[in-house]
């Protein structure tokens, strides 16, 4: 980003405001504005170094870095990571007290994501975030795969006779 035009428009304003003060007023400011230049050009560089973390706590956990290059700033923006992959830990059958979870359908994953805000209250999420940790799953992948087994009416996990074919009224989901 060039910063010249910005420190020549405020020399520029600096001589208008000056004109209005006569001749001892316009050599002022003339012999003012270049050594101001150096200030100016550190002062609009701390401006958008504290914009630019504004924008990166926005982004977290990508971010967006101000480097500077000779004398104008360069924006060097990191995306934030791509989500993981869900990898189901391989459990033997005859240690797993449950059923495992089911994977989300193969045509599910068109690799298209949305983002959204999702207010919980604390003691939840701790409860999730414990939850994901235990299964070695983020928080966001853990909570994937819970909506899409809520979604899916949990069928899968229902024990013969108690889901929604029965006709009966059961629960699913994980007991510790």
């Amino acid at each position: 980003m060039d910063l010249t035009p910005y420190v020549d428009n405020l020399r520029h304003e600096l001589a208008v405001a000056a004109d209005a003060g006569g001749d001892e007023a316009r050599a002022l400011a003339e012999r003012l504005t270049a050594p101001l230049e150096s200030a100016t050009r550190l002062t609009l560089l701390n401006a958008l170094s504290a914009a630019m973390s504004e924008v990166t706590r926005e982004l977290a956990p990508g971010s967006v870095d101000v480097r500077l290059r000779g004398l104008d700033p360069e924006f060097v923006v990191t995306p934030p990571p791509a989500p993981e992959p869900f990898l189901e830990a391989q459990v033997p059958v005859a240690a797993s007290a449950a059923p495992a979870p089911p994977s989300p359908p193969a045509d599910a994953d068109d690799g298209a994501m949305a983002r959204i805000n999702f207010r919980l209250p604390a003691h939840l999420k701790a409860r999730a975030e414990d939850a994901a940790a235990a299964e070695g799953l983020s928080v966001n992948g853990w909570l994937v795969r819970a909506v899409s087994t809520a979604l899916d009416g949990g069928e899968r996990l229902s024990p013969p006779g108690r889901g929604k074919e029965s006709g009966g009224r059961g629960f699913t989901g994980w007991v510790r």
